[in-house]
C-alpha cells in the first residue's frame, strides 16, 4: 500500500499541486456462486478481492469536479445538472454525475473536489471494476459532503442505481454489494430494496486452494448487448407467467409452461430460466458446504454451477462470433487440474475470464499454462479483502 499510496501522492500534486486530504480504497470483487441470479431476486456468494482502486481526494472550493485517473485521463463534470445525459452512457462521466446526484437526493449538498486515481481493478477484467470505482466515489463522497453518514449497504444501493440509471447498464446488486461489504458474503435479493447479507468465515487458503482468475484475451466490457439480454430474457420469462423476476415464479411453473415459453420467447430464453433454479440450488448447497467447511462438496457443486452456465445459461461465447475464448480457457483449466479443484465461467461472462480453485501445490504449474495459452500475466492469484470500501482522512 505504501507504494501505492507514493504514487498516488505524486499523481495528485503533479496534477493538482499540494497535498489531498482524503483515501479511499475500493476492492474489485470476485464471483464465488450465483451467476445471473442476483438480477431475479436470487442468492449468490460474492468477495471483496486483494486488488483495489485507490484516490486521493481534496476539496477545490468550486462546483466541478476534476478527476484524474492514471491510464484513463482526466474527466471534469460541473454539479449545476445532475440528471442523466445520454451522451455520457457507459462513461466515467456518467458514474460521477450519477453518485452526485443521488447524494443531492438525499439532502446533501454536492460541492467540487480534486481527485487522483490509480486502478489495479482493470476495465473488463471480471473483477468489477465499475462497482469498485462507483465504491470508491460513493466513500469519497460520504466522507466529503455526508460526514460519513451513510452506510456500507446504503452506498451499495445508490452505486447499482448510478450504474443502472446513469452509465447504463442493467446490473443486479451483487457487485456493489460485495465491494461494499468486505468479506466473503451469502446475500439474498429476495426482497427488493433490501440488502440481506450474511458474512462465510472460510479461507480457501487454509482449506488448501487458492482462488484464481484468468482473463481470457477478450474485454467483456464490449459485450452489454450480451449481458443485457440475460436478465431481459429470463425477465420475459417471468411476465410470461405473471411476474416481474424469476424468483416470483416457481420452477414447476416453467416447465409447466415451457411450450409455451418456446414458442413465443424461444429455446434459449426457456433454457436461462432453468438454469436460474438449478443455480439457486446450487448456491444454496455451496453455502452449506462452506458454513461445514466441507471443499470437496463446495468444489463438486461448483463444477455443477459450470456446467450450467456453459451449457443452459449460454454466457461463454460472444453473440453469433465463431470466437469462444472463455469456452477454450475452460477447457483448458480443466486439462490442467486434471480432475482436481473447479471451474467456471466468471461473472457476467461474455469473454471476460474465468474462475479456478487451484490445489495449492498446482498453483504454479496451473497459472504457467494458462499464461502460455492467453499471454503473461493472464492468470492471477487472489485473495479476499476483508474490509471494503472505505475512506481515510490523511
Amino acid at each position: 500500500m505504501g507504494e501505492v499510496r507514493d504514487e498516488l501522492r505524486q499523481l495528485f500534486a503533479e496534477r493538482f499541486g499540494g497535498e489531498a486530504k482524503l483515501l479511499v480504497t475500493s476492492p474489485g470483487r470476485t464471483e464465488i456462486a450465483g451467476n445471473h441470479t442476483d438480477h431475479e431476486g436470487g442468492n449468490v456468494i460474492a468477495g471483496a478481492v486483494d486488488r483495489a482502486v485507490n484516490g486521493l481526494f481534496r476539496p477545490n472550493g468550486t462546483s466541478t469536479i476534476t478527476l484524474l485517473s492514471k491510464g484513463f485521463g482526466e474527466v471534469s463534470v460541473t454539479l449545476d445538472d445532475l440528471a442523466p445525459r445520454e451522451d455520457e452512457r457507459t462513461s466515467t462521466k456518467a458514474l460521477v454525475r450519477g453518485m452526485a446526484a443521488l447524494f443531492a437526493e438525499r439532502g446533501y449538498v454536492p460541492a467540487g473536489f480534486d481527485a487522483a486515481c490509480v486502478s489495479a481493478v482493470l476495465g473488463g477484467s471480471g473483477l468489477s471494476s465499475s462497482a469498485a470505482f462507483e465504491l470508491l466515489l460513493a466513500q469519497a463522497m460520504n466522507a466529503l459532503w455526508a460526514d460519513g453518514a451513510l452506510a456500507a449497504d446504503e452506498l451499495a444501493m445508490m452505486s447499482q442505481r448510478c450504474e443502472r440509471e446513469w452509465f447504463g447498464k442493467p446490473c443486479g446488486l451483487m457487485d456493489q454489494a460485495a465491494v461494499a461489504l468486505g468479506g466473503i458474503q451469502h446475500m439474498d435479493f429476495s426482497q427488493a430494496g433490501v440488502l440481506a447479507a450474511e458474512g462465510l468465515d472460510f479461507d480457501f487458503g487454509e482449506a488448501g486452494y487458492a482462488i484464481c482468475i484468468v482473463a481470457v484475451g477478450a474485454d467483456h466490457a464490449a459485450n452489454t448487448d450480451d449481458y443485457a439480454a440475460v436478465p431481459a430474457e429470463m425477465q420475459a420469462v417471468a411476465k410470461l407467467l405473471g411476474a416481474e423476476i424469476l424468483s416470483q415464479v416457481g420452477e414447476a411453473d416453467v416447465i409447466g409452461a415451457l411450450p409455451r415459453i418456446r414458442e413465443e420467447l424461444g429455446d434459449r430464453a426457456a433454457l436461462r430460466a432453468l438454469h436460474y433454479f438449478r443455480e439457486e440450488r446450487l448456491v444454496a448447497e455451496r453455502v452449506g458446504a462452506l458454513r461445514a467447511g466441507n471443499v470437496d462438496r463446495f468444489l463438486e457443486l461448483t463444477r455443477l454451477s459450470g456446467a450450467s452456465s456453459a451449457m443452459y445459461l449460454q454466457n461463454v461465447s460472444i453473440g453469433g462470433s465463431p470466437e469462444q475464448p472463455s469456452m477454450v480457457a475452460i477447457a483448458l483449466a480443466e486439462e490442467l487440474l486434471a480432475g482436481r479443484g473447479a471451474v467456471r465461467v466468471h461473472g457476467g461472462g461474455f469473454g471476460g475470464t474465468i474462475q479456478a480453485f487451484v490445489p495449492l501445490d498446482a498453483v504454479e504449474a496451473f497459472s504457467a499454462g494458462m499464461d502460455a495459452a492467453f499471454g503473461a500475466g493472464a492468470c492471477g492469484v487472489y485473495g479476499i479483502d476483508h474490509e471494503g470500501a472505505r475512506a481515510q482522512w490523511l
